[in-house]
């Protein structure tokens, strides 16, 4: 569905069913830049500033749990220079914002491969990032990175069968146990913009009865307004998880 023209303020919302955990698949930043004449790299830069919106509008109505979805397994697919960029501006976000999502109480935390694609250094500014607010309470975001959701699942698998653990004994919570972050809650809604219907492997085991919203809006545009409208949605739903109700 997409989401209203108009603004959304929190003022509308149900406080008392906010989503506990929000999933985001920030995609249209390069069609952003080229629908300006700009290369697309400035579509990432500019998507800077509509996360960082998006994070206070989480902070401000209370979201536990903010995931996003940052470099995918198959973004390694892509132009040559515009990895390159994106390893860098990820680096570059990290050591510029760093300090002050600290300052805002928020915890960061990455899921994805650490493989030997990922240079050593985004890894180290990604340690020392997990480091430093890893006492925060106020809200975690999760950053996925060098991340896909069958990926996960096969890390999963492997870990699993390098315990040898009987094939009877391995249950949903068995795998669930082998994810990459064992403390993130289910996503209750994940929201995708720039018009894409798809959720392109991200968090494809967790999201087994999460609410769905899509949106037009592409990444660089989108912001707590555009947020809010999504729970507005989220909340106008009767979630039934398989059941008949």
């Amino acid at each position: 569905m997409g989401l209203p023209e108009s603004s959304v303020g929190a003022e509308s919302l149900d406080m008392d069913r906010i989503p506990r955990h929000v999933g985001c698949v920030m995609d249209g930043n390069g069609r952003w830049a080229e629908q300006r004449g700009m290369a697309r790299t400035e579509g990432h830069a500019q998507g800077e500033h509509a996360l960082l919106d998006v994070i206070q509008g989480a902070l401000e109505i209370g979201i536990e749990w903010l995931s996003v979805y940052a470099f995918s397994t198959e973004n390694w697919n892509r132009p040559e220079d515009e990895v390159r960029f994106l390893m860098n501006f990820n680096r570059t976000i990290l050591r510029r914002r760093c300090e002050q999502l600290n300052e805002l109480g928020v915890r960061i935390r990455f899921v994805g491969r650490r493989d030997w694609r990922v240079p050593t250094g985004v890894m180290k500014e990604m340690d020392e990032a997990i480091e430093l607010t890893r006492k925060n309470k106020r809200l975690s975001l999760v950053v996925a990175f060098n991340y896909g959701g069958r990926a996960e699942i096969v890390d999963a698998v492997r870990k699993i069968a390098a315990r040898r653990i009987p094939a009877r004994r391995i249950t949903e919570r068995t795998i669930a146990s082998y994810l990459y972050d064992q403390e993130m809650p289910e996503p209750d809604l994940i929201i995708r913009t720039s018009g894409e219907y798809r959720i392109s492997n991200f968090l494809l085991w967790e999201m087994a009865y999460s609410e769905l919203v899509f949106t037009d809006v592409l990444w660089p545009d989108f912001d707590r307004s555009h947020l809010f409208a999504a729970i507005a949605e989220y909340q106008h739903r009767h979630r039934r998880f398989g059941q008949v109700q």
